[in-house]
């Protein structure tokens, strides 16, 4: 395990350097963690992972050719109906759900604003996976092929070869190889994996 260690590699995207842009909709504020190609707007990004404000119910901005995941980081939750669906009540106890951003979409708030996580990618190119994690003690992550990024909704230290960081709130560490993630009190994180399909 110790020589996996060595080969790791933790780059961490900190909550305050996230870039923050309206929604393609107008209708409330997305703050961007990461975005592949770098710089890509809305109609040429592979992946994208962001968070967004929802303030008031409403319609999702569409986005053709695009499969994403949404969960609830904070507030009370949403109901959405998504085309061909049952609606669901998404909060924050319920796992990451995906459906197509292609799929008309409209959203009713529970009670209140809420903010939630996003992870999208282009059909045909990436596919992803999101898991809710609890963190608490020491856990070994095997971080290897493809993208693989840990969103942290508390405080915790990831280590990996000579290399340590701290992760705060809605820090984000993009990983390679096995890593070592330590926690004192039990924290949540999102785990996402994006691979080339």
């Amino acid at each position: 395990m110790h020589d996996e260690q060595s080969h790791a590699r933790i780059r961490v995207l900190r909550a305050a350097d996230h870039r923050r842009m309206p929604w393609k909709n107008g209708g409330g504020e997305t703050v961007e963690i990461a975005v592949f190609p770098p710089e890509a707007d809305l109609a040429a990004f592979g992946w994208r992972i962001s968070m967004a404000t929802v303030a008031s119910d409403g319609p999702f901005s569409v986005f053709a050719g695009i499969d994403r995941t949404l969960s609830i980081i904070e507030g009370e939750g949403m109901e959405l109906d998504i085309a061909g669906r049952k609606p669901v009540v998404l909060t924050r106890a319920s796992a990451p759900l995906p459906f197509p951003a292609d799929a008309a979409t409209s959203a009713r708030l529970v009670s209140g604003t809420i903010v939630d996580l996003n992870v999208m990618t282009r059909r045909g190119q990436w596919t992803h996976q999101v898991e809710k994690r609890i963190v608490e003690g020491q856990h070994h992550l095997d971080a290897e092929g493809g993208v693989t990024m840990l969103l942290s909704l508390g405080n915790m230290r990831i280590e990996g070869g000579d290399h340590a960081e701290e992760l705060g709130r809605l820090d984000c560490a993009v990983l390679e190889g096995v890593v070592l993630i330590t926690s004192d009190m039990p924290a949540e994180a999102y785990l996402i994996r994006i691979t080339a399909s």
